[in-house]
């Protein structure tokens, strides 16, 4: 048994009712780490070819690292994997609450799950104890009433819970995976890839500890980071503000969305949507997950107006971006509640923003009447039109159900021009950030192998000032607004360094944010498991595993062709930061393929593969 990692793999076959333990190959756990890394080598190995991301032949893999067994900051992170409904190809998401120590403490590394029930079913995990069970009476609830209802059924109330709400249920390609009401696994759709297995949740609680190599110097560093970050984010206002506390910055920097990527500049409506005034008018106060000194997540509570009333989970930056200043809404207790909506339906609100927004262009153009909205009259910044979508979208009624595959197979339903003005790479919607002001996010989307993501790589907050990984070269003025030099380099190592991230599985916040080095984090890693690995193996390994999802979307017919950006991304603005500004994407692309050992198919060469043992 190594350290750090249990060498122990749970399967669950839900046609066969059948559940084993397998062992985990030392050499795996070293070439790819754990978490994303490893659940992507399980995709390429065991997925026959293209699927269909609602058949039984798709895997979801749950996924720790060695980070989630100790009580390291940023260690309650894990990741899901699978092929996904949005791209038909790799996808990948994560979340925190308390569920992936949950898993390590229950004695399991990974998670995986294959074929399909012919009723609702649930998992229930608790150590060697794991249980099929009926979820007959959960089918219909949404995810927070599932969570308590489980909670209620067992009596144990200690169980960390992930769940699915009615869009999963019913398919919707956007669906997320809801955990411990309080974390969101929110992109790619793996929530209707467990609602198309009929599993509704999966409940775990563990009373195991994970050997380390040196625990003395694990607990040191622990408590080191801890209480650094934690002075850090109190310093920096990240604890007292979270994501919300970026808007007026990325706004600033023409970064944030503004009427669906057509606007330029809007600095009223993201004054009053981010820090402070969000943190007053929503009450909101940290909410951190298992370990954290940072509570990114928001915990609010709005009593008044009585429609708008939430208590529980906040939006962050993202969501204020896609339900807010994309939509022209200004208002954070308006933003707060359609949140609340999506995380009860279980639905992506970075995708659901983004349809909301695709479905009123299309309405402004012409391309869609009152007939085709069910009398609905879409308008920007109108409330009820968010709320109204958002019910249907989720619940797959309506003129919402034409966005049960997503964004760019609903343009695809809609016909003429729509397809050409879907913001997105590979079929996934783009989140909060704007390719033609931090141009090192053009590469980064169009090559992203779960489609177009900020946080697989999160180049832009290079660009703005607030990142550096110097160890790998990422250092203060290596790329400057709108000059190609050195970008497509920070894009590649960003890339690769988040594909390790998710792999530990360690929370970006703690070095983006918090400042833990790259060099903390592998003297963490080393304490752990006693791998002594240098910065260079570790990044090695970070390549491998980007890799090894490229190679998946290969298989399933994405290549060079499918390397672009939609065609807003070259409509420049007509005022603000970015005025007259449109990415140099031919030059950043050759550089990238150049830096990448790809050839002119965006397929890595023999050479690259052999370097990295593939």
């Amino acid at each position: 048994m190594r350290r750090g990692h249990w060498q122990r793999q749970l399967r669950v076959d839900l046609t066969e009712r059948k559940i084993s333990v397998e062992s985990i190959e030392e050499e795996d756990l070293r070439r790819f780490v754990g978490g994303a890394g490893l659940a992507s080598k399980i995709l390429l190995d065991e997925v026959p070819g293209k699927i269909d991301p609602y058949g039984p032949d798709n895997i979801a893999v749950f996924a720790t690292g060695p980070f989630q067994g100790p009580a390291i900051p940023g260690g309650a992170k894990f990741s899901i994997a699978g092929i996904s409904p949005v791209t038909g190809t790799f996808g990948d998401t994560a979340a925190g609450a308390d569920w992936g120590p949950s898993l390590k403490d229950a004695g399991y590394d990974i998670l995986v799950i294959k074929g399909a029930s012919e009723k609702p079913v649930y998992l229930h995990i608790v150590d060697d104890d794991i249980q099929i069970k009926d979820a007959s009476n959960l089918w219909g609830k949404d995810s927070y009433e599932t969570i308590d209802a489980i909670h209620h059924e067992t009596g144990d109330k200690k169980l960390s819970i992930a769940s699915i709400g009615p869009a999963g249920e019913k398919q919707v390609a956007i669906a997320c995976v809801v955990v411990d009401k309080h974390s969101f696994a929110g992109r790619c759709g793996l929530g209707a890839v467990m609602g198309s297995k009929g599993l509704k949740a999966i409940a775990v609680r563990g009373t195991q500890k994970a050997k380390l190599h040196d625990p003395n110097k694990t607990g040191s560093l622990i408590r080191q980071y801890q209480q650094r970050i934690l002075k850090e984010v109190n310093e920096n206002g990240f604890r007292e503000h979270g994501t919300p506390g970026l808007c007026e910055t990325a706004e600033s920097l023409g970064d944030m969305p503004i009427k669906y990527w057509q606007g330029d500049v809007w600095p009223e409506g993201a004054k009053r949507l981010g820090a402070p005034n969000s943190t007053r008018v929503l009450n909101a106060t940290p909410y951190p997950c298992k370990f954290c000194p940072i509570g990114c997540h928001r915990k609010i509570t709005v009593k008044d107006p009585p429609g708008y009333a939430v208590e529980g989970v906040g939006p962050e930056y993202e969501t204020y971006g896609m339900m807010g200043t994309n939509l022209l809404i200004d208002d954070p207790k308006v933003v707060a509640k359609a949140n609340d909506m999506a995380n009860r339906l279980g639905l992506d609100t970075i995708s659901a923003g983004a349809m909301v927004g695709f479905a009123i262009e299309c309405f402004e153009r012409g391309w869609l009447t009152t007939k085709d909205t069910d009398g609905l009259e879409l308008k920007w910044g109108d409330t009820e039109v968010l709320f109204s979508l958002l019910d249907q979208i989720g619940n797959k009624k309506g003129f919402g159900s034409i966005f049960s595959a997503g964004t760019l197979k609903a343009a695809q339903k809609i016909g003429g021009e729509a397809v050409d003005i879907v913001v997105h790479c590979k079929g996934l919607d783009f989140p909060a950030h704007d390719a033609r002001s931090c141009i090192s996010l053009a590469p980064t989307y169009a090559t992203g192998t779960r489609g177009a993501c900020h946080f697989r790589g999160a180049c832009e907050d290079v660009e703005m000032g607030g990142f550096f990984i110097p160890e790998i070269g990422i250092t203060e003025g290596v790329v400057k607004f709108f000059e190609s030099e050195n970008q497509s380099m920070v894009s590649a190592r960003c890339q690769d360094y988040f594909a390790l991230l998710n792999s530990l599985v360690l929370c970006a916040f703690m070095t983006d944010g918090g400042g833990m080095s790259f060099t903390e984090i592998k003297d963490l890693f080393n304490a752990v498991t006693g791998w002594e690995y240098s910065i260079q193996d570790l990044m090695d390994a970070g390549e491998r595993i980007f890799t090894v999802q490229r190679l998946i979307n290969i298989r399933d017919g994405y290549n060079a062709k499918s390397d672009i950006l939609p065609k807003k991304m070259f409509q420049p603005a007509k005022e603000g930061f970015r005025a007259g500004k449109v990415p140099p994407f031919k030059k950043l692309m050759e550089d990238y393929y150049t830096l990448r050992g790809w050839n002119d198919k965006g397929e890595p060469t023999a050479t690259t593969l052999d370097r990295l043992g593939l």
